[in-house]
């Protein structure tokens, strides 16, 4: 999905009077600066199962990865609806993003050797990725990419003015 502009709205009865809807641009921005993001599944039986992750945002998604048997991969497999969030832990400054959409599985090689680099040059050589039978390969390990294209966002500001915004894309709900 392209970095296109979704409708943005002002939800004005938790924002300031003088506050105005956020650029999805400055959202955009914040995502790919972001170093950690927490991830909202729901597991087999409803309840829900957050976890703090690393990630990248790359080709208008949001981008992350993990085991095949961890328990986030397991709540994929019978429902890709999720939830990520990142911001900061301040209540009078900065913005909190929350993007909702769905997890899509990236094994295409090309893509996850674009991908891989992209996270070594976040986040450092330690998080060199190899690519090989459509997963990253870390250590011993093997982990599934899976890209979330926003279906919806918000963008909670913090600060005067306190301000929060909707953002709806093309097709969403």
């Amino acid at each position: 999905m392209p970095d296109t502009e979704p409708l943005a709205a002002l939800d004005e009865r938790y924002s300031s009077a003088q506050a105005t809807a956020a650029d999805w641009s400055d959202a955009v921005t914040a995502l790919a600066r972001a170093e950690v993001y927490w991830l909202t599944t729901v597991r087999p039986d409803g309840r829900p199962h957050v976890t703090p992750l690393i990630g990248v945002w790359e080709d208008g998604a949001l981008h992350f990865c993990t085991g095949a048997e961890e328990r986030k991969a397991k709540n994929l497999r019978s429902n890709p609806h999720v939830a990520l969030t990142t911001g900061c832990n301040t209540l009078r400054e900065g913005c909190d993003l929350v993007v909702e959409g769905e997890a899509v599985r990236v094994s295409e090689e090309r893509r996850l050797r674009r991908l891989a680099g992209v996270w070594e040059a976040k986040y450092g050589t330690e998080w060199h990725f190899d690519v090989a039978n459509g997963v990253f390969v870390h250590g011993a390990g093997e982990a599934l990419v899976f890209a979330v294209a926003p279906r919806t966002a918000f963008g909670f500001g913090k600060g005067e003015p306190y301000g929060q915004t909707r953002w709806r894309f093309t097709g969403s709900g």
